[in-house]
């Protein structure tokens, strides 16, 4: 049975352009079109799609109200597809992300360039992944206030069971990779670390271009730490969280610099997980604590293995709370996972360790 597509969007163009991608794969069919919000929660009991594409902007009711009232009446996977907004309101998109969709897609063209063939085949692909994943009612975190200190934090980690993991000393970085469902997860995470955060945070985000800028300035509405975007040449601060720029992998040097470099994609990714989790192995080791979040493919994997094979502590996110529990189940099956952990529970791991120094 083909994938069930319903496509909520105000412009018949991109409509147009969207059931002509769309009708190039025979595992996709396009069940019906909607141009508000108010036309596609009319067409769901009707059509039953198995993937909504929905825009943001859109007249009557927009894509955040939609979302919203979707994962309510009739929960099922949306993918975001929109073009990367003024840099004042590339947060915004990500809000569809806190309402329960669960990717973001950039706008493709109707070009018949190689590029805008590769961009259409990367979209198809995308709908694939999200007709097999789980929807999950999305609740917003509470942001951490920011005069909250390690100290009790310390007491609430220290509360959780993880007896059997010897103390971690001296740890000087974390590093976390994650792909589809990650915003979300990240969200959630960085939401509940303290102000005081002793450790710097490295995160390698799988992203379409464009969106990265307005990821980080959705994090930071809950944040209580500063998220910049990693220079070469820079040595990691304590208690600030990195991304690698837009298509760069991030590594460090053997003083612990940033290096950023355009080198070709690793899996066809890039930034890629492993790169950043391999780098951090050789100059950090056991002093390290690796996270593998949500994600499709296999990505992090093998840099989880070497950190965990290095003495670094490794975290993966569990099945149950996982979008998509591809990469950190590579991981488990290569060995290289010392905890797995619902999501919840990782962020007092990582406090309580960030502690026994």
């Amino acid at each position: 049975m083909p994938i069930r597509v319903l496509i909520v969007e105000d412009s018949a163009i991109f409509q147009t352009v969207l059931k002509n991608i769309f009708r190039t794969s025979p595992d996709i069919e396009v069940v019906g079109t909607g141009s508000d919000g108010i036309e596609g929660l009319a067409l769901i009991p009707q059509l039953n799609p198995d993937v909504i594409c929905t825009d943001f902007h859109m007249p009557r009711m927009d894509g955040l109200e939609f979302t919203k009232r979707v994962m309510v009446e009739y929960p099922r996977p949306i993918l975001v597809i929109s073009i990367s907004v003024q840099t004042e309101q590339r947060h915004r998109i990500f809000e569809l992300l806190e309402a329960g969709a669960v990717d973001i897609f950039p706008k493709p063209r109707s070009s018949s360039n190689q590029d805008a063939q590769i961009h259409q085949l990367r979209l198809i692909n995308k709908i694939k992944i999200l007709a097999g994943v789980k929807v999950f009612r999305k609740v917003a975190p509470q942001p951490s206030p920011k005069s909250k200190s390690l100290p009790n934090t310390s007491q609430q980690a220290s509360s959780n069971s993880y007896s059997d993991s010897k103390p971690t000393s001296g740890i000087k970085i974390v590093a976390i990779g994650t792909s589809t469902g990650g915003p979300q997860a990240l969200q959630t995470i960085f939401a509940h670390l303290p102000a005081n955060f002793s450790v710097p945070i490295v995160c390698v985000q799988h992203i379409s271009q464009g969106f990265l800028d307005g990821l980080i300035q959705w994090l930071a509405f809950s944040c209580a730490l500063p998220i910049e975007i990693a220079r070469s040449g820079i040595t990691p601060q304590a208690g600030t969280i990195y991304f690698p720029p837009e298509q760069n992998h991030l590594k460090f040097n053997s003083q612990g610099q940033f290096v950023c470099t355009d080198s070709p994609p690793i899996g066809g990714h890039r930034p890629a997980v492993d790169v950043t989790f391999k780098s951090v192995a050789q100059v950090y080791g056991r002093q390290a604590i690796a996270v593998l979040l949500t994600g499709m493919g296999k990505d992090g994997a093998a840099g989880m293995q070497m950190i965990h094979q290095a003495g670094g502590l490794t975290i993966a996110q569990d099945q149950e709370t996982s979008v998509i529990f591809g990469m950190p189940k590579e991981a488990i099956e290569l060995g290289g996972v010392k905890h797995i952990l619902p999501l919840s529970e990782i962020t007092p791991l990582l406090i309580e360790k960030s502690i026994a120094i």
